[in-house]
C-alpha cells in the first residue's frame, strides 16, 4: 500500500474517473449556467450578451422571484427545524426500543423510498376541498379550509401544507442518519453517566447530543440544499399556485426555462439557487461547532 501511494501514476489512474466525472457532470455545466446567465438566449438563437441583465430584472422587477425567494427561505428553515427536532426525537425513541424496532423504523423511512410524484398526487386528493380531509370534518359539522387555496397571510396556507407533507416524508431519512450515528456510541459511556446519578434526560442532553453533533452538521446541510431545490411535491400538488403564491427557487426556474423558454433568465435563477446553497453549507459548517471525541 505505501508504494501504490508513491506511485503518482497509480495515484492518477485510481482518481482520474471521478475528475473526469465531476468535470463533465458537474463543472462544465456550472460553468455552462454562469455564462448563459449573462446572456439572452432562448436555445434556439445564438446566446446575446446582456451583462447583468437578467439578475438586474430578477431582483427589481420580477414579482414572483420575490415570492419565490421568501417561499424558499421558509421551507428551507421549516425543513431544517422540524426534520431537527422530529427526526431526533424519533432515532432517540426507537434506538432505546428494543420490540418492534425494525418494523418503526420501515414505517417511518417507507415515505423517502416512494415516488414523490405519486405522493404529491396522493396528498392533492386528501386536501382538495370536497374530498378526503375536509369530507371527513363535513361529517362533524366542520367546514374545513381551502388547504391548497387559501392565499391570505405572509406564508399562504398551501406553502404550509406543503412544508408538513414534506416533514412526513423525509423526516425518516434524518431519523436514520441519527440513529447510525447514536448506534455507534459506546454505551460504557452511558454507563458512567448513570452511575453518577445521571437521569437519561441528561445522558441524552450531556452524552448523546456531543457525539452527534457532527451528524447534525451533515444532516442540517443536506435538509438545507434539499429544502433549496424543492420542486417535485409542490409541483404535483399546486403547479407553484395559485397565483404563484407556492412558487419556489426550482419551480421559478422551471417556469422560465422550459415554459417560457428564456434559458439565460432561468440559467440566473440556477446561479443564485447554487450561491444560496454554499452559503447555507458555508454558515452551518461555520456555526455549529463540531469537536471530535474518541468513542
Amino acid at each position: 500500500m505505501d508504494k501504490l501511494l508513491r506511485d503518482k501514476k497509480a495515484i492518477c489512474l485510481f482518481l482520474a474517473p471521478g475528475i473526469i466525472l465531476f468535470t463533465l457532470v458537474l463543472f462544465i455545466p456550472i460553468c455552462q449556467s454562469i455564462y448563459y446567465s449573462l446572456c439572452d438566449w432562448d436555445a434556439l438563437s445564438n446566446p446575446e450578451f446582456i451583462g447583468f441583465g437578467n439578475y438586474i430584472k430578477l431582483f427589481t422587477k420580477d414579482t414572483t422571484m420575490q415570492i419565490a425567494l421568501k417561499n424558499s427561505i421558509f421551507f428551507m428553515i421549516f425543513s431544517v427545524v422540524s426534520q431537527l427536532v422530529v427526526g431526533l426525537f424519533l432515532a432517540a425513541l426507537l434506538t432505546n426500543i428494543k420490540k418492534g424496532r425494525n418494523l418503526f423504523k420501515n414505517i417511518y423511512y417507507l415515505p423517502c423510498v416512494l415516488s414523490s410524484a405519486a405522493l404529491g398526487l396522493l396528498w392533492m386528493f386528501i386536501f382538495t376541498p370536497k374530498l378526503g380531509i375536509n369530507q371527513v370534518l363535513a361529517t362533524w359539522g366542520i367546514e374545513g379550509p381551502l388547504w391548497l387555496m387559501d392565499v391570505s397571510g405572509y406564508i399562504t396556507l398551501p406553502m404550509k401544507v406543503i412544508a408538513f407533507v414534506a416533514l412526513w416524508q423525509y423526516v425518516g431519512q434524518s431519523m436514520m442518519l441519527y440513529m447510525a450515528q447514536i448506534s455507534g456510541i459506546d454505551k460504557s459511556l452511558y454507563e458512567a453517566a448513570y452511575i453518577d446519578g445521571a437521569t437519561k434526560t441528561k445522558a441524552f442532553w450531556y452524552v448523546t447530543m456531543p457525539l452527534i453533533r457532527p451528524m447534525m452538521a451533515i444532516a442540517m446541510s443536506l435538509n438545507c440544499i434539499g429544502a433549496l431545490k424543492f420542486f417535485d411535491l409542490i409541483f404535483n400538488m399546486t403547479e407553484a399556485g395559485p397565483n404563484h403564491q407556492t412558487e419556489v427557487l426550482a419551480t421559478h426556474l422551471y417556469t422560465q426555462g422550459f415554459k417560457y423558454f428564456k434559458y439565460g433568465y432561468a440559467s440566473a435563477i440556477g446561479v443564485v439557487l447554487l450561491i444560496l446553497c454554499l452559503l447555507v453549507t458555508f454558515f452551518i459548517n461555520k456555526f455549529v461547532k463540531v469537536e471530535n471525541y474518541e468513542m
